[in-house]
């Protein structure tokens, strides 16, 4: 099943969680949008330095740590993913509130270990 993700905090550098969780999304039949700081590519995927306005969003799955989250959360709000994927060290309780009132799922989880046991 096709799980239309964000990957927020994406990375055009290779030994980044990020850059490999955009890869192994795609890999596996995800259809993926790269959300970043920086410019560049992930294989063939540009990655979007702005603020894309999409919809029917399984997942938005975070690369950014709690400090970095804040500016993102109107965002994140307003995508209105059906989860939204706190990775290893991106825990933080006052997003997981936000979400929790604006009727968004939260799940802390690595999404490598998920796609790698057929559990994303």
């Amino acid at each position: 099943m096709n799980k239309r993700t964000i990957v927020l905090g994406a990375s055009p550098n290779p030994s980044r969680y990020a850059y490999m969780a955009v890869e192994r999304l795609h890999r596996a039949g995800h259809e993926v949008y790269p959300v970043g700081i920086r410019e560049g590519m992930i294989g063939e995927i540009s990655i979007d330095t702005g603020k894309p306005l999409l919809s029917d969003i399984d997942t938005i799955s975070l690369y950014l740590g709690p400090d970095k989250q804040k500016k993102w959360y109107p965002y994140i709000l307003s995508v209105q993913p059906h989860r939204l994927l706190f990775n290893p060290g991106t825990e933080n309780p006052e997003l997981q509130a936000l979400a929790d009132q604006h009727g968004i799922a939260t799940q802390e989880a690595c999404t490598l270990v998920l796609l790698q046991t057929d559990q994303y």
